[in-house]
């Protein structure tokens, strides 16, 4: 959940709106509260939706339908004016997490809590069947828990059991891998069709990975249809109750009522949900539901909340822990397949992400002689003012011209997806699996490298992204703190005052244990990668944010000298001066590159190469260069750098000795230096100048 942004109402109806819970195409999910203090989750269209005929009435009928059930099993509507100019319907707020959250945060159920789940949901099947209702959207995301056990939320494709699904063109009306086969095939559809999805969730929550699964959405859809379910990890008790829920045919599947019956939980079943570690992440989000709408309500057979000693929690603090540290917030009235605007290619599992492609290297070139493009120049496709280009296995990303990010194949050049972002923020590869990075609103955004689907997302509040492995993206947030977020289940691992204000925008690097950061003003600060905890600062080391390298235990800085220090402790091992004195900015070392336990550094106009132990290897000359320098892209048996103005990007050997030193550059030419920056991997160096990409061989 996130504060209210410009154009969010301050009140609906008797509600005042107190942040946004969750947006999506066509529309937004409020927490409210009315003059009580209670809250409430409002949902509406957006403004310039709500004349359409069709999406309204949807949004009649949802509200009749949900208002219709009665369970004690279902999130109950409080109000709403779904005909007014901007319609709305409020629902009560579930504070709790969703199945798919509590699943990834505590692990598969066990025998016990899961025959509780199976007879909570079925009982409240049953109930909504009575009706005459069927849902037709059960999913892991539509099942809140909270502290009265779970409830099952979003009636926006419920209908009477004689009635059609109502969809928009080219939209699936069911979510793949939950929905029964006879969704998928379009046919009549009735209680049993909730029965089917019923079993799926089950199956998630008995072993912690849908029972169908797939590459692709027609793929997931066709072994609904046509395949078998995996249960081998649903323990063979479970699976006797799980199993006929996902009979192919209607007929063959069991009633709400007998599964409720098969289920046969433990007495006092019902403690799962008041003791134990998810009982008390769901008192935790309860209790800050109520610091935050000021209401005195709480849920029957919960002790009273006592603010303890001390400061009152911030909003801040409060809206994230109603999000569970950093993951998206799925609340009642809210989430369901048509209210995101289409449904997730792939596994709609954020956190399942596919292998990482394998890209062969490309095959040198020799050292003489034109050098003659891979692919491009790709004009007018980059923004002028693009980070520099971030190779991630089969793509390469960069600031897309018009706005947002861009991949393009990284053999073809041909662009493969892009996305929105506030690519200022930058891009991360995560893994070599994921792209990461942060939108407007500052939250942080991951795609899968490969095809752009979008994966998990956590409202962190980030302003820069500074740098990231397999299992954790670092960033500066909004308010100039460090902060940590882990990559298996989107929440903030810790937040921290950098030693150093890093004004401007910070360049980093991981290494050895350390988030190693140099600021707008040249001084560095290293803190320790696992809590954020400083580690030595070094003041006054460049002019500007120089990005570090770390390597073998050794952090190299570039600026006023090029230094190396230890990682662990920040003592200087060896300093080196420039060929020329430092004077306003135009000398200095540049970022330096560490390859093979050598380390390169452009200094004024030379290409240096030293030794681990600073020793000088070889100097070649370059033209053009002038702050801001990138680093050396060392790729082969070259090294490669970017010059500024009409000269373009010259490679030199690696080789060590005099040859080195009295090579000449092999230069492709480049004009209209603006925004021009390098980067390169498996033997291919992308170039972005004012607005083109072109890939070229190195040797």
């Amino acid at each position: 959940m996130r504060p209210l942004g410009p154009g969010d109402p301050l009140r609906l109806g008797p509600y005042r709106i107190v942040g946004v819970l969750g947006e999506g195409g066509m529309g937004k999910v409020y927490l409210g509260r009315d003059a009580a203090g209670g809250p409430a989750a409002v949902k509406v269209l957006l403004p310039e939706l709500a004349h359409d005929r069709h999406l309204a009435d949807r949004f009649v009928r949802e509200a009749r339908t949900a208002r219709a059930v009665t369970s004690e099993g279902v999130a109950r509507v409080l109000g709403a004016e779904p005909e007014s100019g901007r319609p709305w319907i409020a629902s009560e707020f579930l504070a709790g997490p969703t199945l798919d959250e509590a699943v990834r945060r505590h692990g598969p159920f066990g025998d016990a809590l899961l025959r509780e789940l199976a007879r909570s949901l079925a009982r409240t099947l049953q109930d909504i069947h009575v009706t005459g209702l069927v849902h037709r959207d059960l999913k892991p995301q539509n099942v809140v828990l909270t502290s009265r056990g779970p409830r099952i939320i979003d009636f926006g494709i419920a209908r009477p059991e004689h009635g059609l699904t109502l969809t928009r063109t080219g939209q699936i009306p069911v979510t793949p891998g939950y929905g029964a086969p006879e969704q998928v095939l379009g046919q009549r559809v009735g209680p049993a069709a909730d029965v089917f999805s019923l079993g799926a969730v089950l199956a998630f929550a008995a072993c912690g990975r849908p029972a169908y699964a797939g590459t692709e959405v027609a793929a997931v859809l066709y072994e609904v249809v046509h395949g078998a379910p995996d249960l081998d990890l649903v323990p063979p008790p479970l699976r006797d109750l799980v199993a006929p829920c996902l009979a192919r045919d209607p007929a063959a599947r069991p009633l709400p009522g007998q599964v409720a019956d098969a289920a046969l939980p433990p007495a006092g079943s019902e403690r799962f949900w008041t003791t134990g570690p998810l009982a008390d992440d769901i008192r935790r989000r309860e209790a800050a539901a109520r610091e935050l709408t000021g209401g005195q309500r709480r849920p029957a057979g919960t002790a009273p909340h006592r603010t303890p000693d001390g400061p009152r929690p911030s909003r801040r603090r409060l809206l994230g822990t109603l999000a569970g540290g950093g993951a998206l917030l799925a609340a009642g009235a809210g989430g369901a397949v048509w209210w995101r605007g289409g449904v997730d290619a792939g596994s709609s599992d954020p956190f399942d992400i596919p292998p990482a492609v394998r890209v062969a290297a490309a095959e040198p070139a020799g050292d003489t002689g034109e050098i003659t493009p891979l692919w491009g120049p790709s004009t007018d496709v980059a923004d002028a003012n693009s980070p520099r280009p971030l190779p991630v296995r089969d793509v390469v990303v960069f600031a897309a011209a018009g706005g947002g990010i861009a991949a393009h194949g990284v053999t073809d050049g041909k662009e493969r997806w892009r996305a929105e972002a506030r690519a200022d923020a930058g891009y991360l590869s995560v893994g070599d699996r994921l792209v990461a990075t942060a939108d407007e609103d500052g939250v942080l955004r991951t795609y899968v490298a490969a095809t752009g689907a979008a994966k998990w997302t956590a409202d962190v509040r980030a302003d820069v992204l500074l740098a990231a492995d397999a299992g954790h993206v670092y960033l500066l947030t909004d308010e100039g703190a460090l902060r940590c977020v882990a990559t298996a289940d989107a929440r903030v691992r810790w937040t921290r005052r950098p030693p150093v204000a890093l004004t401007g925008r910070p360049a980093a690097a991981l290494g050895a244990g350390l988030l190693v950061v140099c600021g707008g003003s040249g001084d560095v600060a290293a803190v320790r990668a696992e809590d954020g905890a400083k580690a030595w600062v070094r003041e006054g080391q460049a002019a500007a944010a120089l990005a570090p390298a770390v390597g073998n235990g050794v952090v190299h800085l570039g600026g006023h000298t090029l230094a190396a220090v230890r990682a662990e402790d920040g003592e200087e091992l060896w300093s080196r001066d420039p060929l020329h004195a430092v004077r306003d900015d135009g000398y200095g070392w540049g970022p330096p590159t560490v390859a093979g336990g050598e380390v390169y550094a452009v200094d004024s106009e030379a290409l240096r190469h030293l030794s681990a132990d600073g020793d000088p290897v070889s100097v070649g000359f370059v033209k053009g260069t002038a702050p801001p320098w990138q680093p050396p892209v060392v790729q082969a048996d070259s090294v490669w750098v970017v010059e500024s103005e009409d000269t373009g990007v010259s490679g030199l050997p690696r080789s060590a000795g005099a040859e080195a030193a009295l090579a000449t550059a092999l230069t492709y030419p480049l004009t209209g230096g603006a925004g021009r920056t390098a980067a390169g991997d498996r033997n291919r160096l992308f170039v972005l100048n004012a607005g083109t990409l072109v890939a070229l061989p190195v040797y």
